[in-house]
């Protein structure tokens, strides 16, 4: 083996040991019966451990390494950074809202999804309940370090966090599938009024609530930018590509909405997408049905436009019922072994609040060919390290998703022009992300600025408006990817198609795009550099 396997190994181990739900959730032994320890103590052991790891991974000289090895040490070197930059930002102290990017969200999300069908299953799973009382006392004495340093909540997303704990409360046998239900009640109640007593206090109002008004907010988001785009983009260089996108989009919402609506004035256009009764859906079972069929249709098409297809298809489900009415539709990964399947999960508690037109492009974001489809060929590259396998990589991840919404249109999937709009809608969302995400934790926006820039420039409600941004102030920095990362592919497309001309093969684009799982995007331009290269 390899020094540079070998070390993309350890810190996989480390990762695991780090994130032991998600490690479990994807199949990874070791770590089944675990929950995440986010003290103090073990936040500095863990960034010695990167740091090392680190290290050792940059004394490799890149040169002569094979492909597959170059590759690994930058996934690497960019993961240890994400990682020991989170660290030092200590992000954990004031992460509190319904989002299942922040801690007790999300390990409860975890919980709530975890397999628990065999004894051992449910003896592991009784551990990890175990572990829930001190798991949410580490998070009470961080956000109390916090509050004595600066770094303090949101008091709205405090308040959303409360909600959802209470929410966690009255659907208890979701999280504990019949065991230890005094325990996780008693943790979850006391966790719950330690947030109204102790932290709602000290919230930061909305006017207030972007990251950089915290000490060292600035460079904190710095680093959160660095992370979720694998660039070195600047804050106010990203605002400008989003306004840009934006003033781009509306001569194709002008065409469309004639065709569907009988206007070309944009405010019009946005105002039959966000208000119509009749566009929005009766009940949970058509969101499901519609999204089901959606998946399969695509499924059907991808041999055509990708030389590989994942080996199984994606499930599609409703959410648990203890989870957030906020949570937007989103892919859960399956288990590296295939025992579990990658599942799109539909949020339907709501469905009076949302549209129809958005099904087909989400289902084809998380879906094929989107995450599904780049998740399940990641996975199933055995030859490659299982950090790999694994990394987030948000702005590979999630520009190729959105890359995937475009490339349906090519592929004839939406049923109807009104479906295309949906496609527009949630590009509009996307470059709005960059404007809205940067103007608040950049700029110091308030939060009232940001909802009115979300209502001026997309077409989505009132009540997604809100989560929306809400979701910017819960984790700063991740709606960058999806844009970011979109526009890369597709000028590393135009670039291949430009230098092959008739000789450039679509397949063979996507085949290399996809072939070595989630890269930094820098890494992902020269791979498609060199293959031009050869293929000219």
């Amino acid at each position: 083996m390899s020094v540079v396997r070998t070390i993309a190994d350890e810190l996989h181990e480390t990762l695991a040991h780090r994130y032991p739900t998600s490690a479990a959730l994807c199949g990874t032994a070791g770590q089944e019966d675990r929950l995440p320890d986010f003290g103090e103590d073990a936040d500095a052991e863990f960034d010695r451990t990167l740091a090392g790891l680190g290290a050792r991974a940059r004394a490799v000289d890149p040169r002569g390494l094979t492909t597959t090895d170059r590759i690994t040490r930058e996934v690497v070197l960019q993961q240890v950074g994400a990682e020991r930059d989170r660290v030092a930002c200590r992000w954990v102290e004031f992460g509190v809202g319904d989002a299942v990017s922040t801690p007790a969200a999300g390990v409860l999300l975890a919980l709530a999804t975890m397999p628990v069908r065999t004894r051992r299953e449910r003896a592991e799973h009784l551990r990890r309940i175990r572990q829930l009382p001190e798991f949410l006392r580490t998070l009470s004495e961080r956000h109390r370090i916090g509050i004595a340093a600066g770094r303090t909540p949101v008091a709205r997303l405090v308040r959303a966090a409360v909600a959802h704990l209470d929410n966690q409360l009255a659907n208890i046998d979701e999280i504990c599938r019949g065991q230890g239900r005094e325990i996780a009640t008693t943790a979850i109640l006391r966790y719950r009024d330690m947030l109204l007593a102790e932290v709602l206090p000290h919230g930061r109002d909305d006017d207030h609530a972007g990251v950089c008004r915290l000490p060292g907010g600035e460079a904190a988001y710095e680093t959160a930018v660095r992370a979720h785009t694998t660039t070195e983009l600047s804050a106010q260089r990203l605002h400008r590509v989003g306004l840009d996108v934006l003033a781009g989009l509306a001569e194709e919402f002008a065409e469309l909405g004639w065709r569907v609506f009988r206007t070309r004035h944009l405010p019009d256009v946005f105002a039959r997408l966000r208000d119509d009764p009749h566009l929005r859906w009766h009940d949970g079972a058509e969101m499901l049905a519609a999204a089901r069929e959606a998946v399969r249709r695509a499924e059907v098409a991808a041999p055509q436009w990708f030389h590989r297809v994942p080996a199984r298809s994606c499930a599609v489900a409703a959410y648990p019922k203890s989870g957030s009415p906020t949570t937007p539709h989103a892919y859960l990964t399956g288990s590296l072994d295939g025992s579990r399947p990658g599942t799109y999960y539909v949020n339907t508690k709501r469905p009076g609040e949302q549209m129809r037109y958005k099904a087909e492009v989400t289902a084809f974001h998380e879906g094929v060919p989107g995450h599904h489809l780049e998740v399940s060929l990641r996975q199933e590259r055995a030859d490659l390290p299982v950090l790999r396998r694994t990394a987030p990589m948000n702005a590979f991840a999630d520009g190729w998703a959105l890359y995937a919404e475009r490339l349906a249109d090519e592929m004839g999937l939406y049923s109807d022009d009104l479906s295309r709009l949906g496609m527009l809608a949630l590009d509009s969302l996307r470059a709005a992300r960059l404007v809205v995400d940067t103007g608040l934790h950049a700029n110091g926006w308030t939060r009232r600025g940001a909802v009115a820039f979300l209502r001026d420039h997309t077409p989505m409600g009132h009540a997604a408006i809100e989560a929306e941004v809400d979701r910017y102030l819960a984790d700063p920095g991740q709606a960058l990817a999806y844009l970011v990362g979109r526009l890369e592919i597709q000028r590393l497309r135009v670039q291949a198609e430009r230098a092959l001309g008739g000789r450039f093969d679509l397949r063979d684009f996507h085949e290399v795009v996809l072939s070595e799982g989630r890269v930094p995007l820098g890494l992902l331009s020269e791979l498609v550099t060199a293959w031009t290269r050869t293929a000219a």
